[in-house]
């Protein structure tokens, strides 16, 4: 498919700042487990401490060009700083492609950076931060409400305010049944709290048809890997994996293919 000029130009435009973005969500994944400011001290060398130059600090550029390494000290520097910035740039035109630009745009926008931002660092500490997930369920609700006094634009993702309120419900109150649930028959917690309250954010976010669908793939994703993960390293069923990263990717599937979905489920006619 042919891309017209004008479209081919916002495309790219949206890709780098998508990538700039990426750049400030590797200073959160780094920084928020720590309790430390996102803004000061200014970016550095995660193993030196050395300052990164302006010149060093261009979102994907610089990684490349530095090989991954620190110019001060050599020593090389994780890939995930590269790949976070990659992947908020292609889900920011995916996400464009997907709506266009508009209010739902920067909504989702933010989802979509908070999602990664909780999926790293739940990967890293297995936490989910309140600071993100918290907040996040005001905005989404916030945002549903702006969206339906300005736009009533309700095919673009944004939920109706009775969604959103009914998501958090909806997110927060099924997995706080299920991880009730576990621990009673069990005795062992199987699910913490920043589960529940990222499942709340994105109902907030997407309304509660999103729900299902997220926990549908989260649970058939989590369990393929939980699978390979028993087969290669020899751990028992009881070992726990973070639940929170796939919680994040049902989101996205609802997020991109949310309205197929539905619409495959209906019955015909």
């Amino acid at each position: 498919m042919n891309l017209s000029p004008a479209l081919l130009l916002i495309s790219s435009i949206v890709f780098i700042f998508g990538a700039v973005v990426g750049s400030f969500l590797n200073v959160c994944i780094a920084r928020l487990p720590k309790e430390e400011s996102i803004v000061s001290p200014p970016s550095h060398c995660p193993l030196c401490k050395t300052p990164i130059a302006f010149y060093d600090n261009i979102p994907l550029i610089s990684y490349i060009h530095l090989r991954g390494r620190c110019r001060s000290c050599g020593e090389k520097i994780s890939p995930r700083y590269f790949v976070v910035e990659f992947l908020m740039a292609v889900l920011a035109v995916l996400l464009f492609s997907r709506i266009g630009l508009g209010l739902a745009f920067f909504v989702n926008f933010v989802l979509v950076a908070a999602l990664i931002v909780i999926t790293f660092i739940d990967l890293d500490v297995r936490i989910v931060p309140d600071v993100i997930s918290l907040p996040g369920i005001g905005l989404g609700l916030i945002s549903s409400i702006v969206n339906s006094q300005w736009s009533m634009d309700y095919s673009a993702i944004v939920p109706s305010p009775v969604s959103s309120l009914l998501g958090i419900l909806v997110g927060g109150g099924s997995l706080l049944l299920v991880a009730w649930s576990y621990q009673f028959f069990t005795g062992i917690e199987g699910m913490g709290g920043g589960d529940i309250k990222l499942l709340a954010m994105i109902g907030a976010f997407l309304g509660w048809p999103s729900i299902p669908v997220a926990l549908f793939f989260a649970s058939l994703i989590g369990s393929i890997v939980g699978v390979a993960f028993m087969l290669k390293k020899g751990v028992d069923s009881k070992y726990a994996l973070p639940f929170a990263p796939f919680l994040c990717f049902g989101a996205l599937v609802y997020l991109f293919f949310g309205e197929l979905l539905m619409a495959l489920y209906q019955p015909l006619g």
